[in-house]
């Protein structure tokens, strides 16, 4: 294991043991990784979200700072973050939605107004109802697509976390996304 990856599972280790100072030390080797994470969810959600990568990573990391959780190691750190990450974009998605925010109606500029068409639909929330349907459906499948979509690990990682083979990764990753495409593209229709 890198030095780095070492490092990381430490001082979580020291975190969960009490160490407040390993939380001030984790946090700055962390924190690009997670922003990279922030910002790679972000790219999949509409041009004019609200939320940025910092804002969404500084959230997520107040919620791990409170979490109750015992950790085992990098991979698991990055395997709860992904699902915070997610639950934060969806939780920001459904308080746009609600009537006191407009329920989830659509901005346009006063020179937009004049131009007459359908726009495709969809984002976060739409993308998480199908996770939850597949998950109910195949949860390891449903965790998989986290791990890597939302957690941003790789195959071995992910493996590693699910404790499969990198090939049964490949092959279950192939499968749900045909199964992700389904369903949204029935959304759609």
């Amino acid at each position: 294991m890198p030095p780095e990856r070492q490092l990381v599972t430490q001082l979580l280790q020291q975190w969960g043991s009490g160490n407040k100072a390993a939380l001030d030390e984790l946090m700055p080797i962390v924190y690009e990784q997670l922003r990279k994470l922030a910002s790679k969810c972000l790219r999949a959600e509409r041009p004019d979200h609200t939320l940025r990568a910092t804002a969404l990573v500084n959230e997520a990391y107040l919620r791990l700072v409170d979490a109750d959780v015992a950790w085992e190691d990098r991979v698991h750190f990055f395997a709860v973050s992904a699902r915070l990450l997610r639950r934060i974009l969806i939780d920001h998605a459904k308080a746009l939605k609600r009537d006191k925010r407009g329920g989830g109606a659509e901005k346009v500029e006063l020179d937009e107004a004049v131009l007459v068409g359908p726009q495709a639909t969809g984002g976060i929330l739409e993308l998480d109802e199908a996770l939850q349907r597949l998950s109910a459906h195949d949860q390891r499948k449903g965790a998989l697509v986290e791990l890597l979509f939302f957690g941003g690990l790789t195959y071995d990682e992910a493996a590693a976390a699910l404790e499969i083979s990198p090939a049964t990764v490949h092959r279950e990753l192939t499968m749900a996304k045909a199964w992700l495409y389904r369903e949204l593209s029935h959304g759609l229709s």
